[in-house]
């Protein structure tokens, strides 16, 4: 078969490559000059199939509301005259219960397990190096309450099949001893040994390089301006070369959208209308200056809701959801405000361990904001959609890097003809992903 993947992110490139790997001629078209130039640029590094609980729990709604006057708050809800936005959040709403908490946990534990071994399959035959650290993640907690409900989604974790611990502050500490500095202030966390961390971009552009080296062409700088059907299914799609404006218009036996953030308007202009909605995600990037003093495991900060993540020679601190739409601009005063709490926290917890100085004053922290293409459930949609020889693989929120290998590798397989063997309800599979999937 032809395929042609629109998106060149860890999902379209995870995509192209188990694709390639059935067999398939592929075309890669992203509107960027390079693969993972977005939503996959600078993310916590995280592989986080142990910490994969949705944002809709029954605690959110009272957590949104005391949150939406803080303009550094972990997940900040900031109204639009936006129809999709109101749909969307009446939809999280509707998921703010325990019986769906469950049931969507249980979805996201099987995609991210299936998907970490589909990593390793991959690093394995590709010897892809991309900062990994395979020394688990941990959770510590500043607040006792918070620690208790931690042991109550460990428990749940467990029944599962996810080995998370709950452990002391004196454990975490033997764990991780980078956090001592900061230890009066915890109380305890939880740590999984199974998960790792590592730089999803570098995994993301040296993967594309071998699907381009097998053959696939990378059609990069190249916006897509239209889906245009005919009868039932897509009949061709039209690109526009960013640099000369030229337009062209390329036809597949089958079509991916995977987008990130955009797919969701892209689906619609064809009647698609699967609710993804942006979550403007922020990260920092600081140099280290104390190596030894450095954390080696990768960490979430409770009380803040980031986390910490060792790249090489850098510590990659990323956190904080906004829903405003699609901007991604750093200058505002909620932007500032976000950044600034991720350079005040990394001080706070880590002293000195890192340059968090501004650029005007000699430091070089990298920040930046990314859109994380959200659904109510937190699940993404993979699997074919109404519409004849269209695709799509979109929605996987802040477990993108979590859930890319695998949910390339699924795709592939049911573009392929073939049924993932995981209990995962796949769009156009499972009657009710209709319904509940999202």
């Amino acid at each position: 078969m032809q395929v042609l993947v629109l998106g060149a992110g860890i999902l379209g490139v995870s995509t192209a490559w188990h694709l390639l790997e059935r067999g398939h001629t592929v075309t890669v078209a992203d509107r960027q000059d390079d693969a993972a130039r977005e939503t996959s640029f600078a993310n916590a590094g995280q592989i986080s199939v142990s910490y994969c609980e949705p944002w809709a729990s029954r605690h959110a709604p009272a957590k949104l509301l005391r949150w939406m006057l803080r303009n550094d708050a972990p997940l900040l809800f900031r109204p639009r005259l936006d129809w999709q936005q109101w749909r969307w959040v009446l939809r999280f709403l509707g998921e703010c219960n325990d019986a769906a908490f469950e049931r969507n946990v249980r979805q996201l534990v099987a995609l991210g397990a299936y998907s970490h071994e589909a990593l390793k399959e991959t690093v394995r035959a590709t010897g892809i190096g991309f900062a990994r650290l395979e020394r688990g993640i941990a959770h510590y907690f500043t607040d006792a309450a918070a620690l208790d409900g931690a042991a109550q989604a460990a428990a749940l974790m467990r029944r599962f099949g996810i080995a998370r611990h709950v452990v002391s502050r004196e454990e975490l500490l033997a764990i991780e001893p980078a956090f001592r500095p900061f230890a009066h202030r915890i109380v305890g966390g939880t740590y999984t040994a199974s998960d790792e961390s590592g730089d999803a971009r570098l995994f993301t552009e040296q993967l594309a390089a071998r699907c381009a080296a097998r053959g696939a062409q990378f059609l990069f700088g190249h916006d897509v301006t239209r889906l245009e059907r005919a009868g039932g299914a897509i009949d061709h799609v039209r690109l526009r070369d960013r640099t000369t404006g030229a337009g062209r218009s390329l036809r597949a036996d089958a079509v991916v959208v995977a987008c990130g953030s955009h797919s969701g308007p892209l689906l619609r202009s064809v009647g698609v209308d699967l609710p993804i909605y942006p979550g403007k995600g922020y990260s920092a990037t600081f140099p280290i200056v104390r190596p030894e003093a450095a954390p080696h495991v990768s960490t979430i900060d409770d009380e803040v809701k980031c986390a910490f993540t060792r790249l090489g020679d850098s510590l990659r601190v990323a956190g904080t959801v906004e829903l405003a739409g699609m901007d991604t601009s750093l200058d505002g005063r909620v932007a500032r405000a976000r950044c600034a709490m991720l350079a005040r926290r990394v001080e706070q917890v880590l002293p000195g361990v890192c340059d968090t100085r501004p650029a005007s004053q000699g430091g070089d922290p990298r920040y930046w904001a990314g859109l994380r293409p959200a659904t109510p459930t937190n699940i993404p949609f993979i699997g074919r959609t109404p519409v004849g020889r269209l695709w799509v693989n979109a929605g996987h929120g802040t477990l993108g890097w979590t859930h890319g290998a695998g949910s390339g590798k699924a795709l592939a397989a049911l573009i392929s003809g073939d049924r993932p063997a995981m209990a995962f309800r796949f769009l156009g599979f499972d009657d009710a992903a209709s319904g509940r999937h999202a």
